[in-house]
């Protein structure tokens, strides 16, 4: 229902010539095609892309498989958790703790994924084609999607042979040299502190919320944090363990942060960190995140009346904000083939 609020929904069944017909009607006046049928399926039907762009030049047809159109394991049955496994995201996603299993987003990652590739293409190609006045075919692989998303492992693996390792709340690494960084906070609830400061005047912001909560007096490692603000220049974060001056900043910076997530709740350790220009979050659940003030506050929460069900649900709204193309739920969802009669007047 959520996927598919603002839509029109009409039902064509292309093995029937006559829903073939009113499908090439469809592609005539589309500016995108997104599809995600069997590799061969459309040629067989003669409604690929060399087919279609006779009708419309200026088509940009998108198929979304899970390994390719020209690989054949696309063909084969796939999950969300599979599609994960064969991409790599569970290989650097998990805890400290090497006995537990590696562990997969939630939220049908694989699939969002993919679609988001399928997403960029399908706007780079509208903005070639307003220059060149050109369609296209663009083939997006689901499993390549996720491995170019693991960030350094597959380079890891690819390039230097090493295997990464996976941490607690922290980027995969072929080492694991960094110390946790989950942490319980006074309400009971947890926060990833992020990332540290990294500059002076976040160092100076660090340093004045340690004197604002008064916990100056058992963190003597404040003396560090005053010399961060205090610094000139950059830091050289290469010289982090090298350089042992540098090395005490940093890691006071980070052992304030722990200890303040110590004294406040969840929530209050995240509106500091924001104010200091830090980047941290709560480990929310999705309700928890859903209902958050600051989602609430820009409107992220949308009432849609479902006339067909006789109540309002919420649902969530757009994820960012657009000031020259701006988008938002226009009705529910469609049921099948709900605007048939509308799409396809006689």
């Amino acid at each position: 229902m959520h996927y598919n609020t603002s839509k029109r929904g009409v039902t064509l069944d292309l093995d029937e010539v006559a829903d073939q017909e009113k499908f090439k009607t469809l592609i005539a006046s589309a500016d995108v095609l997104i599809e995600s049928e069997a590799t061969t399926r459309l040629a067989s039907l003669k409604l690929d892309y060399d087919d279609l762009s006779t009708l419309n030049p200026k088509l940009i047809h998108i198929a979304v498989t899970p390994y390719g159109r020209s690989d054949p394991q696309s063909d084969l049955p796939v999950t969300d958790l599979t599609l994960m496994a064969a991409g790599g995201p569970p290989w650097n996603c998990g805890y400290d703790d090497h006995s537990l299993p590696p562990v997969r987003g939630w939220g049908n990652q694989a699939f969002h994924t993919g679609s988001h590739f399928a997403y960029m293409s399908a706007l780079t190609a509208l903005l070639h084609r307003e220059i060149s006045e050109q369609g296209q075919f663009i083939d997006v692989s689901i499993t390549a999607a996720l491995n170019v998303t693991t960030e350094a492992a597959s380079y890891t693996h690819l390039l230097n042979g090493g295997e990464v390792q996976r941490q607690t709340g922290r980027h995969a690494a072929a080492t694991r040299a960094t110390g946790e960084t989950q942490m319980q906070c006074a309400d009971g609830r947890y926060v990833n502190t992020g990332v540290p400061p990294r500059f002076p005047v976040e160092f100076g912001r660090l340093h004045a919320w340690i004197r604002t909560l008064g916990l100056e007096p058992e963190f003597p490692e404040a003396v560090f944090l005053e010399m961060g603000a205090a610094w000139e220049g950059q830091f050289e974060l290469s010289k982090i363990g090298e350089d042992d001056t540098i090395t005490a900043i940093f890691s006071a910076g980070r052992d304030a942060l722990k200890l303040i997530a110590t004294k406040v709740s969840a929530y209050d350790f995240f509106i500091g960190c924001q104010n200091a220009g830090l980047a941290v979050g709560p480990i929310n659940s999705p309700e928890e995140a859903f209902e958050d003030p600051h989602f609430v506050a820009r409107g992220f929460q949308v009432p849609v009346q479902h006339e067909d069900l006789d109540r309002t649900i919420v649902y969530p709204g757009a994820p960012y904000k657009l000031p020259a193309s701006p988008w938002q739920i226009a009705h529910r969802a469609p049921h099948l083939g709900e605007h048939n009669d509308e799409i396809f007047e006689d």
